[in-house]
Order: C-alpha cells, then sequence, then structure tokens
C-alpha cells in the first residue's frame, strides 16, 4: 500500500499539470470518476497486494491474467461489442499461453502448496475491479475526455490509499533507499502517467478484444525482462507458451471492426 501510495503521489501531480487545461467536469460526471478510482486503484490495487500473498507467483499470473476475459466480457454486455467464436478461442489460446508461461518461467514459481482460497479470491476480485475500471474508464473517456478523468481518478486514488498506507507504516518499518526511489519514479511516470494514457487511448480506436488481449503480452515481457536482468532460465514450457499467446492474439484481432461504437 505505501509503494501504491508513493507510485501516485508522483504520477498525480504530473497527471494534473499534463491536463490542467482540461480539469473541469460537469457536476454529473463526479460520482462516476469517484467511483472509477476507488474500484481501479484502490479496490483493484489492495485485493491483488493481499491476493498475492496468498497464491504462488504462477497461479497469480494466471489469476491476473482472467483481466483481458472479463474485459472482452463486459464490452460485450455494455458496448455490445461482438465478438466470434474465433475471437473467442484466441482469447483462450492466449489465456492457456500465460499458464504456460506462468509455470515455464523458471524454478519454484510453480509452487502451489502455499495458494490458499482467500489468495484465489482476492487475486478474481482484483482482476474483476481492474477489468470494471478499464470499461467504465473507456465510458468516461469517451464523454468526458481522456486528460481530465484520468487526472482526477489518480486524484480519487490516491486520497483513498492514503490511510491504507498510513496504517500499514504503523504496522512494519519502511525504508526509502535510492534504488527504490528511482522504482517509485519509474511507475509513477512510466506505468501510471504514459501507460495509462496510452492505454485509454488505445481503448478508443480499437475493440475491447484487441486491447485485451495485448495485455496478455505483459507476463511475456516481465518475465523476459526477468530472465535477462536476474539470469533466470526459462525453458521450453515458457517458448510453447509464448507461441500460444502470439497465436490467440492473432486469432482475438481477427475480423473487421464493430463499427465506430466498438471503438
Amino acid at each position: 500500500m505505501t509503494l501504491t501510495a508513493l507510485r501516485f503521489m508522483v504520477a498525480v501531480p504530473l497527471m494534473i499539470l499534463l491536463a490542467r487545461r482540461k480539469l473541469r467536469l460537469p457536476r454529473r460526471a463526479i460520482p462516476g470518476v469517484i467511483g472509477l478510482g476507488v474500484m481501479g486503484i484502490t479496490l483493484g490495487n489492495v485485493a491483488q497486494s493481499y491476493g498475492v500473498q496468498g497464491a504462488s507467483a504462477s497461479v497469480a499470473t494466471i489469476l491476473s491474467a482472467t483481466i483481458p476475459l472479463f474485459m472482452v466480457f463486459l464490452a460485450a454486455i455494455r458496448f455490445r461489442q461482438p465478438v466470434t467464436p474465433l475471437q473467442w478461442g484466441g482469447l483462450l489460446t492466449a489465456f492457456l499461453g500465460i499458464a504456460l508461461v506462468a509455470v515455464g518461467s523458471g524454478p519454484g514459481v510453480d509452487d502451489t502448496s502455499r495458494t490458499t482460497v482467500s489468495g484465489v479470491v482476492l487475486m478474481l476480485v482484483s482482476s474483476a475491479s481492474i477489468a470494471t475500471y478499464y470499461i467504465w474508464s473507456a465510458e468516461l473517456t469517451e464523454k468526458y475526455g481522456l486528460m481530465p478523468v484520468a487526472a482526477w481518478n489518480m486524484l480519487v486514488g490516491l486520497v483513498t490509499v492514503l490511510p491504507l498506507a498510513g496504517w500499514e507504516m504503523t504496522r512494519q518499518p519502511v525504508h526509502i533507499t535510492t534504488e527504490a526511489l528511482a522504482a517509485i519514479t519509474y511507475l509513477g511516470v512510466m506505468v501510471t502517467v504514459v501507460g495509462l494514457i496510452l492505454w485509454l487511448y488505445l481503448l478508443k480506436v480499437v475493440p475491447a478484444r484487441v486491447a485485451a488481449s495485448v495485455q496478455y503480452l505483459q507476463p511475456v515481457f516481465g518475465i523476459g525482462a526477468s530472465a535477462f536482468l536476474f539470469g533466470d532460465r526459462l525453458g521450453l514450457l515458457f517458448a510453447a507458451g509464448v507461441g500460444l499467446v502470439l497465436a490467440g492474439l492473432a486469432f482475438a484481432a481477427s475480423g473487421k471492426r464493430a463499427g465506430s461504437r466498438a471503438a
């Protein structure tokens, strides 16, 4: 929680600075923006933070990979974006690829002995919350603009997560090192601000199934970077999983766009 709060303490001033000329929102938008911040930033992060403590690395990775599935399901209901059987098959193929990537990404990550029911439930709550956040934010940005929605929901998320961070700091010591500051800055600027702007723009210009399928590349890049930086050995299961992910992405992105409303 402390890391999340520090990350958004970096991101929020930068986001407000970027959106300074477009911060005005009509009153009717305020409840939605508040709900968006609480749903995606607070609930999504809190559930994930506690969920990963009750799940092995491979199980947590697989459960996080349900975010795209939740997204496509919600977009099909909310935006009536059609999804063909072939496209569903692509998403499920990519999901299977993530399972292989997770269990084939080094020794010890597939140890499920420490996975608990509460950990699984919290990870699924986090995935559903984040997926809802993505779809809901796409709807709000279409109505009120990308920059003000992003800036204000980030501020709401920061305000709601600060008390949790304060409570956490009373229970365990926090040591801020130079390396930690670098990581916090990177997470705040590149992942939170730049990443969110690109992500919301992507949701505006392509169907949710395409945007969602891109999510499956995150663990592939993450595990690949870990292998490069820390020397983790990647086996044949990892390679097979990457192949399935790429094949699934191709199937999920196949077909014509469903019209301007789908974008």
